[in-house]
């Protein structure tokens, strides 16, 4: 069985690099293949890569409070280009203010997103969830 691929990025109008970098970092070092689109990246823009890159799950990043926005049709435009299946995660700020995050959580499963992370998440929670959607629990990270 190869290295399982995520396509990582910060969506729309962010421009925020740090996490983006550590997240890139720690998932490459768990044994995953970390193709980065890098900040400002539109949705087209993760689509496109993990098409390109036949990859398993595509894994947004939000800090500016925009990202509901900014994800809002992502579920639908995966599926059109053929990427039905393909998990979605998503992280950070992803909303305006300080609201409820159970709330936000399910506005975000709504939309289609298999994983949503308020700010704070550690790495390895994303990890063991990224392990666990993988079946890959004993095998990577472990």
């Amino acid at each position: 069985m190869g290295k399982k691929t995520i396509v990582l990025g910060v969506i729309g109008a962010d421009c925020h690099a740090v996490g983006n970098k550590i997240l890139d970092y720690s998932l490459t070092e768990a044994g995953y293949n970390v193709v980065n689109i890098g900040v400002l990246s539109p949705q087209e823009d993760f689509i496109n890569a993990a098409i390109e890159t036949d990859a398993d799950v595509i894994m947004v990043s939000s800090l500016y409070g925009h990202g509901e926005i900014d994800c809002r049709g992502m579920r639908e435009k995966c599926d059109e280009a053929g990427l039905a299946g393909i998990k979605l995660y998503v992280g950070g700020n992803i909303v305006v203010g300080k609201q409820d995050f159970s709330e936000v959580r399910s506005r975000f499963v709504q939309m289609g997103f298999d994983r949503v992370y308020p700010p704070g998440t550690s790495v390895e929670t994303a990890l063991k969830d990224l392990n666990e959607d993988m079946g890959l629990l004993e095998v990577i990270g472990a």
